[in-house]
């Protein structure tokens, strides 16, 4: 599995929305997605709900947003990812103080990144 960020976007109301793709590269279907919903978030079912931005400058862990019915505001229904296919994401936080430009992308079983905020 390949995962691409395209975007960390400061919205209007104090949000920051991360969207990209997840790419499976490999020969036979990806189904082990469970582990990128997390544990606090099992109502969003399969997703990227485990996802979580770390801010090292401001010392902050920022964990992706919930609706009114503790579902995530993030990609819902990733179960399988066939072979080739490229399925896109994204996931809404509070977004970190203006002065933040970077913070640390965090979705389990993938390495840590570093990315540019922009907005």
């Amino acid at each position: 599995m390949v995962l691409s960020i395209n975007s960390a976007t400061r919205e209007s109301g104090g949000f920051l929305t991360v969207s990209g793709q997840l790419k499976n590269t490999g020969s036979a279907a990806f189904v082990n997605t469970t582990a990128w919903r997390g544990n606090e978030l099992t109502a969003s079912g399969t997703s990227v709900a485990g996802v979580s931005l770390t801010d090292k400058v401001g010392k902050k862990r920022y964990y992706v947003l919930r609706d009114t019915d503790g579902r995530c505001l993030c990609t819902t229904g990733v179960s399988t990812i066939e072979a080739g296919q490229t399925v896109p994401f994204f996931a809404q936080f509070p977004a970190p103080p203006a002065a933040a430009s970077e913070v640390e992308f965090n979705l389990p079983t993938f390495a840590t990144a570093t990315i540019k905020i922009s907005g």
